[in-house]
């Protein structure tokens, strides 16, 4: 067995990582109007540069900006997309954590307008991060399946999209030319992030979908054709995975259940290069169905070290549950990461930036040790 020269690596991330306290500060201050966004962009390059040389002394062959420069993981994002407008919330949604439950309040997207990339939206932040870079620079954005399921029918103008199949060309198109622009810029390691593919394992979300007028096996065949597409406009030397979350807010989730719902279509019909699969406690279910990812196929990233409790898991569980997975999909074909970011909001999971580190240095340890490297 060996390490892998192409992303995802042995031993990954997600992505989103503990915003250390003098960025929080910095961020503070820029919000009572007491610095100015060039300052605050000084203080966020700072910090980039000392977590990108955290992430290279760990041993990672991959490092992300810690999603720094972002409060939501998705919606600084997806407010500079022409047309997509991020509006203040007006539901309170519950998390679920180990010791109850974890109230917010979301922003949500309205469509306003044909979509339409006006800039460069990854772009100049990721010039910063490869400029940094020893290693490969790894871009995380959110996905466009997102975007779709979480849009309801009375958020998106009719005038602009009297006819929905507008919207998802649009929307797709929109992504492909980002994802050619990274592309020219050099980037060779993309994420799209999402929490639709898990969302759907839970029954409870599946008949919500139902009761709101959509089949949810139809979603899942767009899905896939609209992730293909989006990967389509990328060179060969550029690496699109997928990130699927059940829903990360100071370590509080939304949904539960195993992937067997949606595995199949996932895993045969998306064509990317790997998938991060979050696997961290019971709310994942088990390892069978993993048994219909294609055999040298993509990879699977198991998110077997949990980013919402500080415990650290030890070697021994570790690599019990990666021997468990390859009962299913071949070992060559799986990695190790986190089942999450760190810090999806700017606000953080509630563990410390020590136990941060603690769990990803154990993930390259354990890789080193099964795989003979990361």
């Amino acid at each position: 067995m060996a390490p892998t020269n192409r992303p995802p690596f042995r031993a990954d991330h997600v992505g989103s990582l503990l915003r250390p306290p003098k960025l929080l500060d910095a961020r503070a201050r820029r919000d009572r109007g007491e610095i100015d966004a060039a300052e605050l962009r000084r203080a966020e390059d700072e910090a980039i540069f000392e977590a990108v040389r955290m992430q290279e002394s760990l041993g990672l062959r991959a490092a992300t900006d810690g999603e720094f420069r972002r409060t939501w993981w998705h919606t600084d994002f997806l407010g500079q997309i022409g047309g997509c407008v991020v509006k203040d919330g007006t539901f309170v949604a519950s998390f679920q954590r180990e010791d109850g439950q974890v109230t917010m309040t979301p922003h949500t997207i309205a469509v306003t307008g044909r979509l339409a990339r006006t800039h460069p939206i990854q772009g100049p932040d990721f010039a910063y991060l490869k400029s940094v870079c020893q290693v490969v620079p790894k871009v995380s954005i959110p996905s466009p399946v997102w975007v779709h399921f979480r849009t309801p029918r009375e958020d998106i103008d009719r005038a602009a999209y009297p006819d929905l199949d507008a919207f998802v060309a649009d929307l797709i198109r929109v992504y492909c030319e980002e994802v050619a622009d990274l592309a020219q810029l050099g980037c060779t390691y993309l994420q799209l992030d999402d929490t639709t593919f898990p969302y759907l394992c839970d029954p409870k979300l599946v008949e919500a979908t139902r009761k709101g007028g959509r089949d949810p096996a139809q979603l899942l065949h767009l899905y896939a054709r609209m992730l293909n597409e989006v990967r389509a406009a990328a060179p060969p030397g550029m690496a699109i995975t997928t990130h699927m979350c059940r829903g990360n807010f100071r370590s509080a989730w939304v949904a539960s259940g195993g992937w067997e719902p949606v595995a199949e279509i996932l895993f045969n019909e998306v064509k990317i290069d790997g998938f991060f699969v979050e696997y961290d406690d019971e709310r994942s279910g088990d390892f069978a169905p993993l048994r219909y990812v294609p055999k040298g196929g993509p990879k699977v990233v198991l998110g077997l070290v949990t980013t919402k409790r500080p415990r650290l898991e030890t070697k021994d569980e570790l690599k019990r549950r990666i021997d468990e997975a390859a009962k299913y999909v071949a070992l060559d074909q799986l990695c190790l990461s986190p089942q999450c970011g760190f810090a999806s909001t700017v606000e953080g999971n509630e563990i410390a930036i020590d136990d941060e580190k603690r769990k990803l240095a154990r993930i390259v340890e354990v890789a080193t040790e099964i795989w003979g490297g990361v």
